[in-house]
């Protein structure tokens, strides 16, 4: 219960520290003044964890997940750049999701962006070392702010700027792994009537039909020029993930289902019930740069209780 008078939870500063985990890796945590919370790992830039004031875990990772770099984390949200799944001839969804990023202490001014009463962090990673240079010979730097709002609100704010004597394209997707009660008792709104690219069918194009998504069996798709906000709501749970997203046309929808779940070592047999992941993304039109031109991409992860 809020107090109704003297230091209330909105006068309290937002909190940003620097914590490891079991295995030494650097991670930030951001809390709100209301106590919402989420976890960064500097291993991939990756948000591995996002908590309600009551202390309740919206993202999932899976009992299995191999924390110790390089391996990526199963689940979370870790960041697909410059590539996506296997579209193209790096490591399947690209190197940023496996490098260490750094806490970039004077990021490039974001003029847009309002601080009042948000946790946040800007982290960067950039193509200095010889490893990414030899697999994807392009200068560039990602600038990641990653904000939690007094509301409890998640951002996460990318910008790529090419810093090249030549263009570069890449695709990038938010890989978010969102905890629902069970996969068939959630459904997905706002992708009716789309076109999407079907991995189960190699990548072959199909058109969505008028009604929510809701979910029977394995799925991998990719949405083409979705809206601007996609909704997954948990009837279980009584609580709906709203998605909003800028300069991400694209939204990936996947679950693997039971008979891949058991084929994936870093992912509990059943666990594939209690998860679902829905990426902002710019996969189908790849992204160009021109030297010296920046990109910027915007998710915003929001959290509607029902009664």
């Amino acid at each position: 219960m809020e107090p109704s008078s003297g230091v209330g939870a909105e006068k309290r500063p937002p909190i940003v520290d620097l914590v490891k985990d079991k295995n030494g890796t650097d991670q930030i945590l951001l809390q709100s003044p209301k106590g919402a919370s989420v976890k960064i790992s500097l291993h991939g830039g990756q948000v591995l964890s996002w908590k309600t004031e009551k202390g309740d875990e919206l993202l999932f990772t899976s009992t299995k997940a191999n924390s110790k770099p390089p391996h990526p984390v199963r689940g979370g949200i870790p960041i697909c750049f410059p590539q996506f799944g296997t579209r193209g001839s790096l490591e399947q969804h690209g190197f940023a999701r496996n490098k260490m990023w750094l806490v970039e202490n004077n990021p490039p001014a974001l003029p847009s962006f309002d601080s009042t009463g948000k946790a946040f962090v800007d982290l960067v990673l950039k193509s200095s070392d010889e490893d990414t240079m030899r697999i994807w010979p392009h200068s560039f730097e990602f600038h990641l702010r990653v904000s939690l709002a007094l509301d409890g609100n998640l951002t996460l704010i990318s910008r790529v700027r090419n810093i090249n004597s030549k263009p570069f394209s890449f695709a990038i997707a938010y890989h978010t792994y969102f905890s629902i009660s069970d996969i068939s008792e959630v459904r997905l709104e706002g992708l009716e009537t789309l076109d999407y690219l079907d991995n189960l069918h190699e990548k072959e194009r199909f058109t969505e039909q008028g009604d929510a998504l809701t979910f029977e069996s394995e799925i991998d798709r990719v949405y083409l020029n979705s809206k601007d906000v996609v909704a997954v709501f948990d009837h279980e749970r009584k609580r709906t993930f709203l998605i909003r997203k800028e300069g991400l046309p694209d939204v990936v929808v996947w679950n693997p289902w039971e008979k891949k779940a058991r084929a994936l070592a870093d992912l509990g047999d059943d666990e594939y019930k209690h998860m679902l992941c829905v990426d902002g993304a710019a996969i189908e039109k790849p992204i160009t740069l021109k030297p010296g031109e920046e990109w910027t991409g915007k998710l915003n992860l929001s959290l509607v209780l029902s009664t």
